[in-house]
């Protein structure tokens, strides 16, 4: 009877890298081979693959749940689509802005509602 080898727990800090070097511009196998070097950096046995395309796929799902950035809304704001209050509903709230372009069209920015 063959032994069946199990693949090893996936390090915490390789689980950071593979969000930290997720960049949607680049495929999952650009992602998957920074994720392979880092963990040859770190000496570290390599993810599979399929590991990291799920995980990658994970890490994106949990930011879309996010909603958008700091950065986002301040342009939205600065561009007169969004109303400047999202973006205090955004910091103080789990839920983030609901609001979109078509709702907030034709604000008029810094005038009390």
């Amino acid at each position: 009877m063959r032994s069946v080898g199990l693949a090893p727990r996936l390090s915490p800090r390789l689980l950071d890298a593979i969000v930290r070097l997720d960049d949607r511009n680049v495929s999952i196998a650009e992602v998957n081979r920074r994720v392979g070097a880092e963990a040859w950096r770190l000496g570290l046995p390599k993810p599979s693959y399929q590991r990291v395309r799920v995980l990658v796929h994970e890490a994106r799902r949990v930011r879309q749940r996010r909603g958008p950035s700091v950065a986002s809304l301040l342009f939205d704001v600065s561009a007169n689509v969004r109303d400047p209050r999202h973006v205090l509903d955004y910091l103080i709230s789990d839920v983030g802005p609901i609001a979109t372009a078509s709702e907030t069209a034709g604000l008029r920015t810094g005038l009390p509602p």
